[in-house]
Formats: structure tokens, sequence, C-alpha cells
């Protein structure tokens, strides 16, 4: 699979890119739509987008830097290079998150509020994005033998990035119906912290390029943080409603 989508005055426009902008303006567009039913401000989610948008990059693409030290202390000028590769989510979401809380309280918006409304958006947004792996022939699993393997350089293997779309999608449509059945401000956001780790714990196990803290899975450990601290925000959050 070419990931060269097509070229622009010489300049390669690759499919990764091309789904990774599907996926927030499909982001985009969901929130618009709830926001409104929210009566927030008419273009508030494109003023947070603005902002939040970039914000995630910066943090996905550092957040990758991080914990791949070992081989940009060697390559310096490496780092702004990104047509390269080199983006972790986890680190998109942090950065995206923290963008979002200092957006809500320079608009005197409520956070939770607002991160309700973003929660799906997020995870289909993700859900899409993942397909940009497929392209790249990236974020695969250790070799099997199942019927839906697909073949990396001769080798069937786990897709992976399949298996975390299908996931996300799914949670995608829990988050939704969930929305009318919420008990408290906060909710479904958290709910999203929770099912995402979820999921990206399990699938993490069967990938054989993931970013490593030591002898651990990077996002197996952030995972399970991730549950942790929005099981605390979760009680918190119930008991103060």
């Amino acid at each position: 699979m070419d990931p060269i989508a097509f070229r622009v005055f010489g300049i390669a426009v690759a499919w990764y890119g091309i789904i990774i902008s599907i996926g927030i303006f499909m982001g985009i567009f969901v929130a618009t739509i709830r926001a409104k039913k929210e009566n927030l401000y008419e273009d508030v989610i494109l003023d947070l987008a603005l902002i939040a948008v970039p914000a995630a990059v910066v943090g996905a693409r550092l957040y990758y830097v991080i914990f791949k030290w070992d081989y940009y202390g060697q390559n310096l000028s490496h780092i702004l290079r990104m047509r390269l590769g080199g983006l972790a989510i986890h680190g998109g979401v942090i950065a995206g998150v923290l963008a979002g809380y200092l957006f809500c309280k320079y608009k005197k918006i409520s956070f939770w509020k607002l991160a309700d409304i973003c929660a799906p958006s997020i995870i289909l947004g993700q859900a899409i994005g993942r397909w940009g792996n497929f392209f790249n022939q990236e974020a695969y699993g250790r070799p099997t033998d199942l019927p839906w393997a697909i073949e990396i350089e001769g080798t069937m293997v786990h897709p992976t990035f399949l298996y975390e779309s299908i996931w996300n999608f799914g949670v995608f449509a829990f988050l939704l119906y969930y929305t009318k059945k919420k008990k408290f401000r906060g909710q479904i956001f958290l709910y999203y912290l929770i099912l995402y780790s979820i999921g990206r714990f399990f699938i993490e196990g069967l990938r054989i390029d993931s970013l490593m803290i030591g002898p651990l899975r990077t996002a197996q450990v952030i995972s399970i943080i991730t549950i942790v601290g929005a099981l605390i925000f979760m009680k918190l959050l119930k008991n103060n409603k």
C-alpha cells in the first residue's frame, strides 16, 4: 500500500495526514452538534479546536520523542521532522485536554461540561485516525495465523490498528447512548478515559513496536494510571454533584 496519496507541486501528501484530518473534521462536526444541544455559544467548538488541535499535535510529538530519546538524543535535527513519523495518541490526548482546560478557564465555561461534549468526538477521531496506520504499515502486532491477519513484509500479523479502531467505534457508540443517562458532569469524559484505556491496555499487549519504559510497555502503564485516576475523579465528582 503506497502511503502517499498524491503530490502537489512535488510535495507528497500522505494518506496518514488525510485520514487524521478526516478524523479531526468529523470530531468537530459531532461536537458542534452536541454543543448546540447544551446551549453553548455557536462557535465554541471551533474556538476550542483552534487551540486544542495544534496542542494535541505538539503533545503527540513530544511524547513520542521523550520515550524515544535514545534515538532523538543522537539525532536532534529529526525532532521536528514529523513527516518521518512519530506521533503518540496518549501525548496528544494529554496536551489536548490541558489546552481544553485552559480554554475553559479563560472562557469561564465548565470544563467537565465541555469535556462530556467532546469525549465522543475524541474517540471518534481516534477510531478514524487508526486507519492511517494501515497505509503506513505500522501499529501491527505479532505473527498470527488467524483468518483476518494482514501481511507485513512477508509475515502474517495481528492488525492491531484494526482492533483498536473497532474498539474505539464501540466506545463512541456507547458514549453517545449513555449521554442521556449520565448522572453528573464529567461522567461521559471519564467513561471515555476508562473504556479507551481498557481496550488500549489489552491491544498494546499484541503489538511489537510499542514505546517502552524499561521492560514495560509505555501505553499499558499510562492506561493503568489513567483508569485509576479516572475512577478517583468519578468518585469525587459523584459525591459533589
